[in-house]
């Protein structure tokens, strides 16, 4: 699926949305991309993941991890179909104290090879907290991925980072912002409270 495809959801789904956004990171963008509008569409979540599941497996191999978590809540649905494209368990970690945490019963086998599995990866910081979540309970994170990856490629996250696209968006601190951004409100779209 090329990168124009995986947009063309978004677009479809008004997912791609324009105006000042501030993104969970605290920085400030012009675009904001509203994943739960595309992966309310079954269809569409299904083809998303099936792409990247077939990148996955020609990268790392035909059995190449033995679960999928996600960070909630943005990942839980791409860490469910992912994981299901790759026929493996999917679980996913939640905010306990502003902390990730498995609840719910879940655990992760120890040695476990784990993917980590996002929606859209901007700085990183959720994806690093769920890997650093993986690890506190026994697994081994052996790669990360997302649908679109905002940073382009930027983004470390220490461990390979899969993406069915890259789509570079500015994004500012607030003493950066350009002045059409400035005679904007910031809307806070995303499900995370900043701190």
């Amino acid at each position: 699926m090329t990168r124009d495809e995986v947009l063309q959801h978004y677009r479809d789904s008004g997912a791609l949305l324009e105006g000042h956004f501030l993104l969970t990171s605290g920085l400030h963008s012009p675009v904001y991309m509203q994943s739960a509008r595309v992966f309310m569409y079954p269809e569409r979540a299904e083809a998303l993941c099936k792409a990247l599941a077939d990148k996955i497996r020609a990268a790392m191999g035909p059995k190449p991890v033995d679960l999928v978590c996600s960070p909630a809540m943005g990942g839980v649905v791409v860490g469910y179909e992912l994981a299901r494209q790759l026929g493996v368990p999917a679980i996913f970690t939640e905010r306990v104290d502003g902390k990730f945490a498995l609840r719910r019963g879940f655990d992760i086998p120890k040695g476990a090879r784990v993917l980590m599995a996002e929606d859209v990866v901007t700085t990183g910081k959720s994806s690093r907290e769920c890997i650093d979540c993986i690890s506190a309970n026994g697994g081994v994170t052996v790669a990360a991925s997302c649908i679109v990856d905002r940073s382009d490629g930027e983004t470390d996250l220490g461990v390979p980072l899969f993406a069915l696209c890259g789509y570079k968006v500015p994004a500012y601190r607030e003493d950066e912002l350009p002045a059409e951004m400035k005679k904007l409100p910031a809307v806070k779209p995303g499900s995370r409270d900043l701190k």
